[in-house]
């Protein structure tokens, strides 16, 4: 009896301390009275777009990692006290949610926003919002064809608090959510939700020195070397454009490969080809832009006098005017970065060739 009426005593103090904080925050901040007259007030339905069903509860599932029979088996579904297939309960908020934006409601909806209440304190410099909680409660498993729909009811916002985000006032939502019933019968609650948001001016953060840092220079990506192609990037640095040549069919090959593409032979070695050719194909890179390499980044496969095909950067182009399909081209070499050596394809005008 002593325990009780100690338990009594401090949640009537409690009470009074709450009062007294909520009556305080109302006379630093007169605008909060409207929302104060905004708590317990319901706003209308909202329809879930579809009725229970198997896909949407099977899709559901596949997601999350779900493999309980009750809700994609119906053979086994019909041998529990249920009888049929059943709706995972963690679905509950997903049927009744709006479409893409927010603002397409199923038909039937309410034109309210439940969430005024979150517009009229941004209105008054509380412009972030963070989701704190959100408990759902379930009365009972929901059945395919059913038709749900929820109603909202502001039920509370706490005094001004300062935490680490900022400071600003906690907003309490419950969402009721029914089965509709036919045949006049009255619709049946299915489970609530409890969902708090903070409502906050984001802290000011200490303004720090920014750090002077140099811009990194960009780099040329070198190559991949191998023993089976290392005899082309090495031509290079001679100014040797080599391609690959089997010794026994004598035949040519790009890119280099450990074998053979004509007769599988293993014996390789290289020709210096001329560096002469024609423009086989091209594409001019405009976007993304991608640091070393300039914008428009114009590549072309140039088939060379030897037979072969080469990708390599086009230079010689003029400005606004597009490289031809069959355009005779020169090798040239350019070093990159003091390291590396490339080749390049200067077009050449009709003139030059």
């Amino acid at each position: 009896m002593l325990a009780k009426k100690i338990n009594s005593y401090l949640l009537s103090n409690y009470r009074i301390y709450l009062d007294k904080c909520r009556r305080r925050t109302l006379a630093k901040y007169e605008w909060l009275s409207e929302i104060e007259a905004m708590v317990g007030r319901q706003y209308g339905r909202i329809y879930a777009w579809d009725k229970i069903n198997e896909a949407m509860v099977r899709q559901w599932c596949e997601i999350m990692g779900v493999d309980n029979p009750l809700y994609t088996d119906a053979e086994y579904a019909a041998t529990t006290e249920h009888g049929q297939l059943v709706a995972p309960p963690a679905m509950l908020q997903g049927w009744c949610l709006a479409g893409y934006g927010d603002e397409i409601l199923a038909p039937g909806s309410t034109t309210e926003n439940p969430y005024e209440v979150l517009k009229v304190i941004e209105n008054h410099g509380y412009p972030a919002v963070v989701a704190v909680n959100s408990n759902l409660t379930f009365d009972r498993y929901i059945n395919m064809g059913e038709k749900l729909y929820y109603t909202t009811v502001l039920d509370s916002i706490s005094e001004e608090k300062t935490t680490a985000l900022g400071t600003g006032f906690f907003v309490t939502l419950k969402m009721t959510y029914f089965s509709e019933q036919a045949d006049g019968q009255d619709d049946e609650k299915v489970g609530d939700m409890m969902f708090r948001v903070i409502k906050f001016k984001p802290a000011k953060q200490p303004e720090k020195p920014a750090a002077k840092k140099e811009a990194a220079v960009r780099k040329r990506p070198k190559p991949g070397i191998s023993d089976d192609n290392r005899f082309f990037w090495e031509g290079f640095e001679a100014n040797e454009l080599r391609i690959q040549e089997c010794n026994s069919c004598k035949k040519l090959q790009h890119p280099p490969a450990p074998v053979c593409m004509h007769c599988h032979s293993f014996d390789l070695g290289y020709k210096v080809a001329s560096g002469k050719g024609e423009l086989y194909s091209f594409v001019v890179m405009h976007y993304p832009h991608v640091a070393p390499f300039d914008s428009p980044n114009p590549i072309g496969l140039i088939e060379l006098e030897e037979g072969v095909r080469i990708p390599a950067g086009l230079i010689g182009l003029e400005e606004g005017v597009a490289p031809k399909i069959g355009q005779k081209v020169q090798v040239e070499y350019h070093t990159f970065d003091g390291e590396l050596t490339l080749p390049q394809f200067r077009l050449v005008s009709p003139e030059e060739s």
